[in-house]
């Protein structure tokens, strides 16, 4: 009698933590939710805009890098709830296999981004410039610009004459646009003293370009900049940690079932 009160007590119990289990899923439906949400918006902002715009920059496309963004934390996050609900070690496995890749990416872009920065200055001034030329193919785009360019006070890339690589701001005398010689409204110093005619309101813009000013401003907010991406990797993390850790009690509790099933008949067990 009594070994068989043993026996039943070793049937109830298991190594698989109900408070890891239901942890890791709440962790995972919260970001679920999160990307459904980040994918709705992508395709309202999708759908607002004309579709030649939107088919000819897709690599600037805010909306489309928000739907894909979307897309890959709900796929997942979907196989982080779905595994720890169901304790699918296949899918906690694609889980955790997935945050562990995307964080060692980024580690490795942060590292490579410092340690190649003067490429990596090359190629956000190449970004740069090639958004100036089409600031009026795409409302996304151009309000991008004009809210860099008045938060960081600065004009262009690398200084206030790269409008000219632009059609519309373009300074040659066969250039029929009315903004000719011009830059945006967002490269204006503005003045609540008084009003300024066209002509004196020339000598009224930033000059700076904003590929120095970004990089003072990251100078000035490394601490900043560090908490934000401690904030980002923090969630990576945990979830790692919780879905390693549910892995090896479902395994544990795996070996616990063949054990009792391999011994049930055992009278010295």
């Amino acid at each position: 009698m009594e070994g068989r009160r043993r026996r039943a007590a070793g049937n109830d119990f298991s190594f698989v933590s109900p408070v890891v289990k239901y942890l890791l899923f709440m962790f995972n439906f919260i970001f679920w939710i999160i990307s459904l949400v980040m994918v709705s918006i992508g395709l309202y902002a999708r759908m607002m805009k004309h579709a030649e715009a939107a088919l000819a920059y897709l690599s600037v496309d805010p909306a489309i890098l928000l739907m894909v963004v979307g897309v890959l934390m709900f796929i997942i996050t979907f196989c982080g709830c779905v595994g720890s609900l169901r304790e699918n070690i296949c899918l906690l496995q694609t889980f955790y296999m997935s945050l562990t890749v995307i964080f060692l990416l980024q580690l490795t872009a942060g590292i490579l981004g410092f340690i190649f920065s003067d490429k990596a200055r090359s190629k956000v001034t190449k970004v740069i410039n090639n958004a100036i030329v089409h600031y009026r193919d795409d409302i996304d785009l151009q309000n991008i610009i004009d809210f860099g360019q008045k938060e960081f006070g600065c004009c262009g890339g690398v200084t206030y004459t790269d409008w000219s690589q632009n059609m519309y701001f373009n300074c040659s005398t066969d250039n029929p646009s009315r903004e000719r010689c011009s830059v945006p409204f967002s490269c204006c110093i503005t003045s609540k003293d008084k009003e300024l005619e066209y002509a004196e309101a020339g000598a009224h813009i930033y000059t700076n370009g904003c590929i120095d000013k970004l990089v003072n401003w990251i100078h000035s907010n490394l601490f900043l900049l560090g908490g934000i991406a401690l904030g980002l990797c923090i969630p990576q993390l945990v979830g790692i940690l919780l879905s390693q850790l549910l892995i090896n009690q479902i395994k544990d509790q795996i070996e616990l079932q063949k054990y009792n099933l391999k011994h049930r008949y055992d009278p010295w067990s």
